[in-house]
C-alpha cells in the first residue's frame, strides 16, 4: 500500500511539472523545424531484458508520441533519423525486422487519420534505391497520399547519409554545369541547398539526440551549420514529454547569433 501511495504521489508530481513546463514553453516562440537522432533502441532493449525487435517497436511508438508533441506545440517540421546508410551493415535479422516495420509503418502513415486531419506531408530523405522493393512501394504510398499537404512536414531519413547527400548534390550540380544549365560562378550556398534532399525545407532550428552520445553521425551535415544542438542521456524509447519540453526550453533560452 505504501508503495502504491508513493507511486501515485510521484505520478501527480510528474503531471504537475509537465503542465507547468508545457505552459512555460508555450509562452515563448517554438522552433519551426526540429530534427531528431533517435538513438538507443537496442541498448534500451538490453537494459530491460527485451528482444532487439521489441526495442525498435517501442522506439516506433515513441516516434508517434513525438509527432503528437510537435503538433501540440505547433512545430511545423519534424525530421527524424530512422535508418542510415551505415545501418545496412547491421545484423541481417535486425535489418529485415526494421524493413518489415518500415513497410507496415509507411502504409499506416498513408492511412493515418491524424496525418490527413492536420495535413501533414510525409517524405523520405535518402537513397530509396538501397531499400527493398516493398519498402519503396510503402514509401511511395505514404508520399503520394500526402503530397498535396503543407501545414506540417514529417520527414524520415531512411537509407540516409549526410556525406552521401552532399556528394549527390555535387554530382547533380556538375551535370547541370556540363549541360550548360548552370555556370560555375553561379553556384552559391543557396544553389547548393536547392540540390539537397531538403531543398524545400528550412534548416533545422534544433537538433536533439538521445542516449547520451554527443556526435552527429552523418546526419544533416550541411543543414546543421547554425542549428542548436541538444543531447539527452535518455534512450530513445524512454524519452518522455518532459525531456522533449526541456530540449525546447533550452533552445528558447539560447541566443542565436548566426556567427554575428
Amino acid at each position: 500500500m505504501t508503495g502504491e501511495i508513493s507511486k501515485a504521489i510521484s505520478g501527480t508530481a510528474y503531471q504537475t511539472y509537465e503542465k507547468r513546463l508545457l505552459k512555460e514553453v508555450m509562452a515563448q516562440p517554438v522552433p519551426h523545424h526540429v530534427a531528431v537522432i533517435m538513438d538507443g533502441n537496442r541498448r534500451y532493449a538490453t537494459e530491460f531484458g527485451l528482444l532487439v525487435s521489441e526495442g525498435h517497436e517501442k522506439g516506433k511508438q515513441k516516434l508517434e508520441e513525438m509527432l503528437e508533441w510537435c503538433l501540440e506545440l505547433g512545430i511545423k517540421a519534424l525530421t527524424v533519423y530512422a535508418f542510415s546508410t551505415e545501418n545496412v551493415g547491421r545484423d541481417r535479422a535486425e535489418v529485415e525486422t526494421l524493413m518489415h516495420m518500415f513497410v507496415k509503418n509507411f502504409r499506416s502513415l498513408g492511412d493515418d487519420e491524424r496525418v490527413h486531419k492536420h495535413r501533414i506531408r510525409v517524405r523520405v530523405l535518402g537513397q530509396k534505391d538501397l531499400l527493398p522493393d516493398d519498402v519503396q512501394e510503402a514509401i511511395t504510398y505514404a508520399e503520394e497520399r500526402t503530397k498535396d499537404y503543407g501545414a506540417y512536414s514529417f520527414n524520415l531519413a531512411v537509407g540516409y547519409g549526410g556525406r552521401e547527400e552532399i556528394v549527390h548534390a555535387i554530382k547533380r550540380l556538375a551535370e547541370a554545369v556540363k549541360a550548360g544549365e548552370l555556370k560555375v560562378d553561379d553556384i552559391t550556398q543557396d544553389v547548393v541547398a536547392d540540390y539537397l534532399y531538403t531543398s524545400d525545407l528550412p534548416d533545422p532550428d534544433l537538433i536533439l539526440r538521445t542516449s547520451g552520445e554527443e556526435r552527429m553521425s552523418n546526419f544533416l551535415l550541411w543543414q546543421l551549420a547554425y542549428s542548436e544542438l541538444y543531447f539527452s542521456d535518455v534512450y530513445w524509447p524512454g524519452f518522455r514529454k518532459i525531456d522533449f519540453l526541456r530540449a525546447v526550453r533550452s533552445y528558447q533560452q539560447r541566443v542565436r547569433r548566426y556567427g554575428k
